[in-house]
């Protein structure tokens, strides 16, 4: 009863509680989550969770590209101020920003958010075709929302970095493919990170890449080079999360008739028609110093039980993996 009265923006906040909770993650990256200074909506949703008997005592968020104001027009229709005319597309400054829970402790003051960096100063960045003036590639970032690498302190006292980061999609744009371009550099940023050629301290292992890449290895659109590139980096594996429900899910018509990927490795349910149908956008990567003990998609069948709270808490499924130091 309770359900059936609430706002659907508070079903889908008690749909996400549910599905953190049945996962139990240790460590979770959240993507879309709006950032506000003194972490109030993260420190709700802690205390939501908590409820449910799932207790994340430590939390992190960094104001976010999206949303933050440029003063120029990004966007080209003759205006300043609105959301395309951001860092990155944001109807409010922190809108649609990350944040981390975890069980374990964060270590903040070593955190390295690379966030600000300009697209125009990444080795090998598409920025040049992308149609933007001298003056906005002074001061456009390459992160859309950010790039961070955040330690936290295994049970054991190792240290853990977390590399994470939350792509633009490579549309909405037009024949310049601007956010094609920049999706594919946020993915090359952390092959030249890793490989020392930016002029920030490099991350040691062991580490997890993880976030949101808004880019499928091979359908959709998008430049999947770079994330191609990430996903056969031998520095890290590539523990191919899948599910039965992924694979329920995809139709077999539509959009989707030219699916050529496994979709039992899809993570994020976008519609058929018109629209990309199901796609492998969510990544976690662990090290390669680590072993990986499981993984998976948290996507049941469309019979499930479970299935109606997981639709309602996002288009995109929660993607897990078990690790251990080897």
């Amino acid at each position: 009863m309770l359900r059936d009265i609430l706002s659907g923006k508070d079903k889908q906040v008690m749909a996400v509680t549910d599905v953190i909770a049945g996962a139990a993650p240790d460590v979770i990256l959240l993507t879309g989550f709006d950032y506000d200074l003194d972490g109030l909506a993260l420190a709700a949703l802690a205390d939501r969770l908590s409820a449910l008997d799932a207790e994340y005592p430590y939390r992190f968020a960094l104001r976010p590209n999206t949303g933050r104001a440029t003063g120029l027009d990004l966007d080209g229709d003759g205006k300043t101020g609105g959301p395309g005319d951001a860092q990155g597309y944001g109807r409010f400054a922190g809108a649609d920003g990350m944040a981390i829970l975890s069980r374990l402790p964060i270590v903040e003051e070593d955190v390295a958010d690379y966030s600000d960096t300009l697209w125009r100063d990444l080795p090998g960045a598409l920025i040049g075709g992308a149609g933007l003036t001298e003056e906005v590639m002074e001061i456009q970032r390459l992160s859309t929302t950010g790039h961070w690498a955040v330690p936290i302190v295994m049970p054991d006292g190792a240290r853990l970095t977390l590399l994470c980061w939350y792509a633009t999609p490579p549309v909405f744009d037009g024949p310049e493919d601007r956010n094609g371009r920049r999706n594919h550099d946020e993915a090359a940023f952390w092959t030249r990170l890793l490989d020392g050629a930016l002029s920030a301290p490099t991350p040691e292992p062991p580490m997890v890449l993880l976030g949101d890449a808004n880019l499928d290895p091979v359908d959709g659109d998008g430049r999947p080079e770079a994330l191609l590139s990430l996903l056969s980096d031998l520095r890290f594996h590539d523990p191919l999360p899948n599910s039965v429900g992924g694979t329920q899910a995809t139709r077999q018509g539509g959009a989707n008739k030219a699916h050529r990927g496994d979709p039992s490795l899809d993570t994020a349910d976008w519609p058929d028609d018109p629209g990309p149908g199901n796609l492998r956008v969510d990544y976690v990567l662990p090290s390669a110093d680590l072993r990986i003990v499981g993984s998976g998609i948290w996507w049941p069948k469309p019979d499930s039980i479970s299935a109606p709270t997981v639709e309602a808490a996002s288009r995109h499924r929660l993607v897990w993996v078990d690790i251990e130091a080897q």
